[in-house]
């Protein structure tokens, strides 16, 4: 028994190769994001998004292992999205436009299907932030609202060309009720609202 277990293993060690392929990849694109909202209860302060959506980039690189078909396809890519809102802290103060950058690092681990030029996708991802986002209110403890790192998912369609060329299109959830923690500033609760779905579009090279 255990020389028919030994061959049958060191048979398909012997024809994964074959039926395998491993490709390694840099990617690029642009993402669109639904701007996050606060909402600020028991106090005078506002904060309203300027829109409903805002443009980022992001690139990183990849790693697809491909056997009969179906494929494996783990990736870590930088991302960087900016929001911008209006900002008052009391009726009679005056409105201030305010920025807030968000980088962070997208590491999903993605299961897909091959058909043809054609690919779906879909698995979990993680998100890492790697900058501190700027404070719209003075006070020390309102980075305390966001989390160093949430869990959510990304799923998608692509296509691949002359086995080098690939174009990816997904659309990316949070499985996290809240994008930041909730604070309390002079008498004021502040929270973030659910993550927003965001759809990417990237090009990448595969060598």
């Amino acid at each position: 028994m255990m020389k028919k277990l030994f061959a049958i293993v060191l048979v398909a060690l012997i024809a994964l190769p074959a039926f395998s392929q491993l490709k390694f990849g840099i990617k690029a694109g642009v993402t669109s994001s639904t701007v996050p909202t606060y909402d600020v209860s028991s106090g005078t302060t506002n904060i309203a998004a300027l829109k409903d959506a805002a443009f980022g980039f992001h690139a990183g690189a990849f790693i697809r292992l491909t056997i009969l078909g179906i494929y494996l396809m783990p990736e870590v890519v930088f991302a960087s999205t900016t929001y911008d809102y209006n900002v008052q802290t009391a009726p009679a103060t005056p409105v201030i436009p305010m920025s807030q950058k968000f980088n962070k690092l997208e590491i999903p681990v993605l299961l897909g299907l091959k058909l043809g030029p054609i690919r779906i996708n879909a698995g979990p991802s993680a998100t890492v932030l790697i900058n501190s986002p700027k404070a719209l209110i003075n006070d020390p403890d309102f980075k305390d609202m966001y989390r160093n790192a949430t869990f959510g998912y990304q799923a998608g369609v692509g296509f691949d060309l002359f086995n080098t060329l690939t174009f990816d299109a997904r659309y990316g959830g949070s499985l996290a009720k809240k994008f930041g923690d909730d604070v309390t500033i002079g008498g004021q609760t502040l929270s973030l609202d659910s993550r927003k779905p965001t759809f990417m579009l990237s090009f990448g090279l595969m060598f």
